[in-house]
């Protein structure tokens, strides 16, 4: 037997929306096509702002908004983006993210999850202190990030290491602190992509360090310092490592992005075609595959 599920044609969450104060059925694709397609039918209508219909979200940083506007338009160049952001060495790069009262809203809403009785898992063997996102919600408001405004970004400046392509994802907060995790070894992720968004600036140190990619050798080091709402963006297999602080609480928002496309044909941990273990809940650790439920009955 072959499972069966139910869905909707994609069309259904951009077509046919009815603003009913107007009287006007409508398509939003993006923010260029709605304006050009219904501005003046809008101003017509008596709606004095067209484009207040279609405010971003004010938790993102307005120059990210702007960067993931100019990676969406088409025929846009890797080389257009890379000159809109801060560029580093081995295609690292970083950017505002979020907004610094939105970092103060949602570090307020982590620390009154570490203050609960909630169980409460840890992200990695390597950070025993942080919270997995899944765990208090915010998988949607991470995979909404991820589809929406990191894709476009990581298409035209990772097409070789998944872009569009990146489907799943792993997100966590890590916690650094003494006489808790200080600092973080020298190691590489399990993720084609990274995003590292710093959340709060209250701390003393902690640098991060760069190394090559985990099959080339280098000497050379590249190091970084967190400012508040920026993420700085990395391919998963770059080395790299964070220096301990000295005082302080430093959280960071950390966000694996993988492509099934990538890791089904070579598992970036074991560096083997991966022998698959299907989980009941989540992403896994972004392998997929497909398989015909299949009944038999003697």
């Amino acid at each position: 037997m072959v499972v069966v599920r139910w869905c909707v044609c994609r069309c259904y969450l951009s077509h046919n929306i009815f603003l009913h104060q107007y009287n006007l059925h409508v398509t939003y694709r993006d923010k260029a096509q709605f304006l050009h397609q219904y501005y003046e039918a809008l101003l017509s209508r008596g709606c004095g702002d067209p484009e207040s219909l279609i405010s971003e979200p004010s938790f993102l940083d307005p120059k990210f908004l702007e960067t993931v506007h100019l990676a969406q338009e088409p025929q846009q160049t890797s080389e257009n983006i890379i000159g809109q952001i801060e560029s580093f060495q081995n295609r690292i790069y970083s950017f505002p993210v979020f907004t610094t009262e939105f970092c103060q809203i949602f570090l307020e809403e982590l620390l009154n999850f570490e203050q609960s009785p909630l169980p409460k898992g840890r992200p990695n063997t390597m950070n025993q202190y942080g919270i997995k996102l899944e765990e208090i919600g915010f998988d949607d408001f991470i995979s909404g990030l991820r589809s929406t405004y990191l894709t476009p970004l990581t298409r035209l400046l990772y097409p070789d290491w998944g872009g569009s392509r990146l489907d799943s994802h792993k997100a966590f907060i890590v916690k650094y602190k003494e006489g808790e995790d200080v600092d973080l070894d020298y190691h590489y992720d399990n993720a084609e992509v990274t995003l590292n968004v710093s959340l709060n600036e209250d701390y003393t140190d902690g640098e991060l360090y760069f190394g090559p990619m985990r099959n080339e050798v280098s000497s050379q080091r590249l190091g970084y310092t967190h400012h508040i709402g920026r993420g700085l963006l990395h391919r998963g297999q770059q080395l790299h490592g964070a220096l301990p602080i000295s005082e302080g609480v430093r959280y960071n928002l950390i966000i694996w992005m993988r492509s099934s496309q990538v890791r089904n044909e070579l598992c970036p941990m074991c560096d083997e075609k991966p022998v698959l273990v299907p989980v009941k809940h989540g992403f896994g650790d972004g392998f997929t595959e497909t398989t015909a439920d299949v009944c038999c009955t003697a």
